[in-house]
């Protein structure tokens, strides 16, 4: 899976850290995605996943709740759930999606005269904070 724009700059407003965000647009990508509730990681699940669980939906979009018990702990034992928010690396405090549009739509050509930036964390857009995601972290059987 892979991001569809050039890497732009965020800052983060609890602490100043400078870094790296991705923009996946989840209908380019055919994948669902969510957040840890700890560390903020990005987790993508693609649509075409051999292991997609039978009887959950795909959604180009956040994953729907049945989706997160069919989901993997994360490395720093946390869990990728439904509401959560990409988080920054060093504070751990949630990014805001709307302070985010500062530097998404910047970086995006195309988009001077008209806002697009979704503004939330549950649409089809989602953002991968240097390169820390994790790609169809299913629980094994």
């Amino acid at each position: 899976m892979k991001a569809y724009n050039l890497p732009m700059i965020g800052t983060c407003k609890h602490c100043g850290l400078i870094f790296e965000v991705k923009l996946i647009h989840n209908g380019f990508n055919y994948s669902s995605y969510a957040y840890c509730d700890t560390c903020g990681i990005t987790a993508l699940l693609s649509g075409w996943a051999k292991r997609w669980p039978q009887g959950v939906e795909f959604i180009q979009a956040e994953i729907p709740v049945e989706m997160e018990a069919h989901l993997a702990p994360c490395t720093c034992g946390g869990k990728s759930t439904k509401g959560n928010a990409p988080r920054c690396r060093n504070c751990r405090q949630p990014i805001d999606a709307k302070d985010a549009a500062v530097y998404l739509e910047e970086r995006s050509p195309g988009t001077k005269s008209d806002r697009w930036w979704q503004c939330n964390w549950h649409g089809l857009y989602c953002v991968i904070i240097e390169d820390r995601k994790a790609e169809d972290n299913f629980r094994e059987s």
